[in-house]
């Protein structure tokens, strides 16, 4: 893989000296274990290199992870794809539908025509959305008060369904509603509930809803690409003592520890000899569930936290249980039913079960599918495929 390791190094390398990216860790891994690792630029502007051990907030790729612990539950019947989920957690039975908005602002709301379940939580499909991509729920926290997903409290849950669950694809909190259902069948906080059966098992020593004072030294920052394209850093900081831990976007993580996730899935369940999942789990977690529905371009609602989002935009994609799969074959190299997802300060993984390749790619940069980080992690993972022909 002596020519992968060039390569990547010269791309990722070159991104850091044209300042398209502050600092920049990726991995790649095959059925034998690691083919690249490489780190690049600095963890804030001017600082400490970035290294593959660096903590970054991977937002939204925290889904994976509680996926994986939703499918744990799977196994030992404690949880059903197609049972209500306010069986388990009932302030998800109290979502109604939004169908519209009085003269004076206050939203108009109906009861669903059926129960949201965790098929439709796990697939995006329930009805949930996320204020940074859908103005109506803006609108809606303006109207009754709601504080915005990303301060962690509970209020921020209570926003309504904008289609009958089973009916649609949007992309939203659904799976900080799935960690309330784990914390509620295992009795454990979902944190715990996390390092127990997943961290520990899988030596993610560096992984956490909190940041501990090891963590904080190697964290990086994130950054912020102003309209003339330069990139600075920012304070921005996830609360570290919410009322919930977002089992949806609060995970901080390094790219070495995220890939320990990502082989143990490519490896139909095991890692290191531990195995963490079954491997008809794994197949079922990379099945189509959306129930027909495609996953949709995501348009920006707050333009500095996030840009028009699609990956290969018009491929026909679906949703797993938290991985969005194309359904063909990809430009980079990637075949169909690739699993893959990303976070909002643009890192991004995928899994490809059917080359037994797998990769993760960090940056700390908003708004999320920036104009230089994307491009780079396409070119990243073309470079991986192009050197395992």
């Amino acid at each position: 893989m002596k020519e992968l390791q060039t390569t990547a190094d010269t791309l990722l390398g070159k991104s850091v000296s044209d300042g398209d990216v502050p600092g920049v860790a990726a991995m790649a891994a095959g059925p034998e274990g690691i083919i690249y690792e490489g780190a690049f630029g600095a963890r804030t502007l001017n600082g400490p290199p970035m290294t593959t051990d660096t903590v970054c907030w991977i937002a939204s790729m925290s889904k994976a992870v509680t996926g994986v612990c939703a499918a744990q539950l799977i196994e030992q019947g404690k949880f059903d794809l197609d049972a209500p989920a306010s069986r388990i957690v009932p302030a998800i039975g109290e979502a109604q539908v939004l169908t519209g908005f009085a003269a004076h602002g206050q939203p108009i709301t109906r009861a669903p025509k059926r129960d949201v379940t965790l098929r439709h939580l796990l697939t995006h499909t329930a009805g949930f959305s996320y204020e940074i991509w859908n103005t109506d729920i803006q609108k809606v926290q303006a109207a009754w008060g709601l504080p915005g997903i990303i301060e962690g409290k509970n209020a921020g849950l209570r926003t309504p369904l904008l289609f009958d669950p089973g009916e649609g694809w949007e992309y939203g909190l659904g799976i900080d509603w799935v960690g309330k259902m784990i914390e509620a069948v295992s009795g454990m906080d979902l944190g715990a509930y996390m390092q127990q059966r997943v961290f520990e098992p899988l030596g993610m020593d560096s992984t956490d809803f909190r940041i501990s004072p090891t963590m904080r030294e190697r964290l990086a920052s994130v950054h912020q690409r102003g309209e003339d394209g330069k990139l600075v850093a920012t304070p921005f900081e996830i609360p570290q003592d919410p009322e919930y831990v977002s089992g949806g976007h609060g995970l901080h993580s390094t790219a070495a520890d995220y890939m320990k996730l990502l082989r143990m899935i490519l490896n139909g369940g095991e890692f290191n000899g531990i195995r963490v999942l079954q491997p008809e789990t794994v197949r079922m977690m990379a099945m189509d569930h959306a129930n027909g529905n495609r996953v949709k371009p995501m348009p920006s609602a707050i333009p500095p936290l996030t840009n028009p989002s699609e990956f290969f935009p018009g491929s026909p994609k679906t949703f797993g249980l938290t991985f969005q799969i194309n359904l063909q074959d990809e430009a980079t190299g990637r075949k169909a039913g690739t699993l893959m997802w990303g976070g909002l300060s643009n890192c991004y993984f995928w899994i490809d079960p059917h080359s037994n390749l797998c990769g993760v790619f960090i940056t700390q940069i908003l708004p999320y599918c920036d104009v230089k980080a994307l491009p780079l992690f396409y070119e990243f993972e073309r470079a991986v495929y192009s050197s395992a022909r």
